[in-house]
């Protein structure tokens, strides 16, 4: 079967327009309208066997296991070695643009008043991932479709996690997951940009 390749453009565009439309609704209303019904329906299922196992699941948005899964991406695939240095930045840029939008929209978790939106956890797991996502397309066309279902699994995964255990709202959560995949994004056009061609040095 013939790989689906998938456009970093494409991604930012639609991450990008819900992230804006989140962050609207966010700052507009104080809330998402299903936000309530969606996260007490979450909760309802949330038995003390799901709450332990998003437990562990919670921890693929943390950066004590993302920084080891940065070593494997580089083991993984040479493009990523190859350009250490754009997918460094873009776990370091991560967690920042994540804390810029929690102190611009102010808006405080369920159940704390600490900042919640989006949510840091979502956010690192879906930039991670992301990038998985991009560079998956050097893979066999098998590998690269079961790479990317592992991938968008991880994500949803995280971020539900982090409603069951009570730490966010949904809407913190797809904004998380609309700001990591954009980010991812903008690096999956930076690494797919062709490079300068090589000035001829002409001497007089």
């Amino acid at each position: 079967m013939k790989r689906v390749s998938l456009h970093p453009r494409g991604v930012l565009a639609v991450a990008g327009i819900c992230l804006a439309a989140l962050i609207a609704t966010v700052v507009t209303l104080g809330a998402v309208p299903a936000d309530t019904a969606l996260r007490e329906a979450i909760l309802s299922l949330a038995s003390p066997a799901v709450v332990e196992m998003m437990r562990l699941v919670n921890r693929a948005g943390d950066w004590r296991v993302l920084a080891p899964g940065m070593l494997v991406m580089f083991v993984v695939f040479p493009e990523a070695r190859r350009q250490w240095w754009l997918w460094s930045a873009l776990m370091v840029a991560a967690p920042i643009m994540e804390w810029t939008l929690k102190h611009m929209v102010q808006r405080t978790r369920p159940e704390d008043l600490s900042l919640g939106f989006p949510s840091g956890h979502s956010t690192a797991a879906a930039a991670f991932w992301g990038a998985v996502i991009f560079l998956a397309d050097s893979l066999s066309p098998r590998l690269c479709r079961a790479t990317r279902v592992l991938a968008v699994t991880m994500i949803l995964l995280v971020g539900l996690a982090r409603v069951v255990l009570r730490a966010h709202w949904p809407s913190d959560v797809l904004g998380g997951i609309a700001l990591g995949l954009a980010l991812a994004a903008i690096a999956g056009l930076i690494a797919s940009r062709p490079p300068a061609p090589a000035t001829e040095d002409v001497t007089a």
